[in-house]
């Protein structure tokens, strides 16, 4: 069964850090490019990073190039989403996946990454306020 498990989100300042952990079960975690999704009130989920884990490679929706660092550790089945300069629109419920792509070179891979299993866990909230 697969299981993803995400933490560290809470309330944060503009300008702000926060570092979200992603814990998985259930499949092979070297197998497969992991990914963070988020989804803000009223909004579709859209996929912000992505990380090939047994190769370390890295891709971001453009938003957060340069602010957000994806790493994972294959030794505890765990990803992570290091946050910095953390904006208002930043905000929403964070969530990890297994990901796949509809298309192999897209020119945004972001647009056309998906969650491989369709199994969510429940996300991680993020509020960035004053």
């Amino acid at each position: 069964e697969v299981q993803l498990v995400e933490s560290g989100g809470g309330l944060v300042q503009p300008g702000g850090s926060l570092r979200l952990s992603c814990t998985v079960s259930g499949f092979t975690f070297d197998d497969y490019t992991m990914g963070w999704f988020r989804q803000a009130p009223g909004k579709e989920r859209e996929g912000v990073s992505y990380i090939m884990t047994n190769e370390g490679n890295t891709g971001y929706t453009d938003s957060v190039k340069g602010r957000f660092t994806i790493s994972s550790d294959s030794a505890k089945n765990t990803i992570y989403l290091q946050m910095n300069s953390v904006k208002p629109e930043d905000a929403g419920v964070y969530y990890c996946a297994p990901v796949i792509f509809l298309q192999i070179g897209a020119a945004s891979p972001m647009d056309v990454m998906r969650n491989a299993f369709d199994v969510w866990g429940r996300g991680t909230p993020v509020t960035v306020s004053t």
